[in-house]
Order: structure tokens, then C-alpha cells, then sequence
């Protein structure tokens, strides 16, 4: 189930990312750990300073239906239902993001999983508690960024801020 309410990623999702935004725009996701912890501005800004432009945002709290969804393809991995209680357990900051190359940018600008192993400087690096709190989410590919943004946002809410 969507944030919105349904089951089915918002109308006109499939629409949302045109082959020319397909590669400019990805969507990334604020976790609870790093809003609990004062850190979402701090990571907003490091996006920005890394050269993303937010063209939507909004905070929400995932219900355990739509968290299920929204990591339904994680279900059969064992640390599926941690992930899914870890996403509920507080507010959230999805956000659509463009940049040139925006899916593999937003990945080396967030770094490994493991802020163990993630490069000095990368938002998990600095922000991050561990590999389970992670403080973001980023898609790993075009076909999961234009599926991701359309979970969260509706064509209108990404075209006002276009506008």
C-alpha cells in the first residue's frame, strides 16, 4: 500500500520519469534513525552540497503495510522484518532528488551499507550508527528509482516544484 492510501504506485507514475528524467532523477529516503537524531538537514545538505536538487520531499511515517510494500523485495532475505519494524519506528523523509547520472551519484555519494566501509566523506560515513541504521535509502537502479518515486509521490507533487 502506497503512502497515499492504495496498493498501486500513484496514477500517472509510469509517466513520471520520461526517458530524459529516467536518468537525472532517483529518490532517496531520510531513515528514522538519522530524523531521531537531528541529521536529516544535515544529510539534505550534503546532497545539495554534492550537487542534488530536492524537487520533492515530504516527512511521513511508514505503516507496517506500506513499509512491506515498499520492501517487498527484500521479503524472503532474514533481515526482512528488522527492516521492516526499523522503518516504522519512526518518522521518514522520502525525497525525489536530480542530478546528472542521479542513480549511481546518489549511490557513491551515500557509500556502503556498512558506514564501516564507506568512503571518508559519504553521507553514511558521517551520519550513519551502523550497517542496520543506516540513516538513508537510495535506489540502486533507473527501473527501481521510477518505481520508488512513484510509491511516494504523485506526477502533480514532483510537477508543481518543476514548475
Amino acid at each position: 500500500m502506497t503512502p497515499g492510501g492504495s496498493d498501486a504506485p500513484h496514477p500517472g507514475a509510469s509517466e513520471l520519469l520520461n526517458q530524459e528524467n529516467l536518468m537525472n532523477r532517483t529518490l532517496a529516503i531520510v531513515k528514522p534513525d538519522a530524523v531521531a537524531s537531528g541529521k536529516a538537514g544535515k544529510v539534505l545538505a550534503h546532497l545539495e552540497e554534492a550537487g542534488f536538487r530536492a524537487v520533492a520531499l515530504k516527512m511521513i511515517r511508514l505503516t507496517e503495510a506500506q513499509a512491506r510494500s515498499f520492501y517487498e523485495v527484500h521479503e524472503e532475505r532474514p533481515f526482512y522484518a528488522d527492516l521492516v519494524r526499523f522503518m516504522t519506528s519512526g518518522p521518514c523523509i522520502p525525497m525525489v532528488l536530480e542530478a546528472d547520472g542521479a542513480v549511481p551519484a546518489l549511490r557513491g555519494a551515500i557509500g556502503a551499507t556498512d558506514p564501516a566501509e564507506a568512503e571518508p566523506g559519504t553521507v553514511r560515513a558521517l551520519y550513519a550508527e551502523s550497517k542496520e541504521r543506516n540513516a538513508i535509502h537510495a535506489s540502486d537502479s533507473d527501473e527501481n528509482a521510477e518505481r520508488e518515486i512513484g510509491f511516494f509521490f504523485s506526477h502533480q507533487a514532483i510537477l508543481e516544484v518543476d514548475s
